[in-house]
């Protein structure tokens, strides 16, 4: 309960960022559920038009039941914004994304903005990316090879993603790929390891966002809403 609370701050701060007529690109997550659902209200009552990009199929299924104008990427190849959360985040605006697992489609799109914004709520703030997991998109024909990769190229052991309840097997993404999950412990600086990560054949993207830092991070907590940038 208290998240859903220092989340919808986050939230409410972030609907200040939307304007009339603007591309935006969307994000994933619990806190752009809520998000989505402020800004549907806020929509409706100002009679807005707002063209959403969206990251993922559970993002897209959202706006579709809203009945919100859904755009491409390859229509509007640069957004005017894009708004998302995040796993982990530093006061550097470093973060790390991916727990979903849409971290390609929504890098893609947070890098292709003309700015992005990051909403969380406070547990999210980390002194230290790398106390946080890093999820990777990998080939599933590949996903062996690349976990030897990592053990001999950074000394890192990784797990396959496994589902939950109601479901057997590895998550599959949106791009019909697996994700590895990893712990990585040394100093590197994030920016030079978000690509040498992406150098291992078999991995199509990571979860670290730092060659391309958000504009700002809006954090929600119980007390009060404020900013990193």
């Amino acid at each position: 309960m208290k998240k859903n609370i220092m989340k919808r701050k986050a939230a409410i701060e972030a609907l200040k960022l939307v304007s009339d007529g603007m591309v935006l690109g969307l994000g994933s997550g619990t806190t752009i559920n809520i998000f989505l659902k402020l800004l549907y209200e806020k929509i409706k009552r100002e009679e807005l038009d707002i063209y959403f990009i969206p990251t993922s199929t559970d993002v897209e299924t959202a706006l579709l039941n809203y009945d919100l104008n859904i755009v491409t990427l390859n229509e509007y190849p640069e957004p005017s914004i894009a708004i998302d959360g995040a796993d982990a985040v530093t006061k550097t605006l470093d973060l790390i994304k991916g727990g979903g697992g849409a971290l390609t489609r929504e890098k893609i799109v947070d890098y292709s903005s003309k700015e992005y914004y990051i909403i969380v709520d406070e547990t999210k703030i980390f002194d230290n990316l790398y106390k946080h997991f890093i999820p990777l998109e990998v080939l599933p024909f590949a996903w062996k090879r690349v976990l030897k990769d990592l053990k001999e190229m950074f000394n890192v052991s990784g797990n396959l993603r496994i589902c939950g309840k109601g479901k057997l097997g590895p998550v599959i993404t949106d791009n019909g790929n697996y994700i590895i999950d990893i712990y990585y412990n040394n100093k590197t600086d994030p920016s030079s390891l978000e690509i040498e990560l992406n150098i291992i054949p078999g991995i199509l993207e990571n979860g670290i966002f730092s060659r391309k830092k958000p504009k700002k991070i809006i954090v929600g907590s119980l007390k009060k809403t404020y900013t990193i940038e």
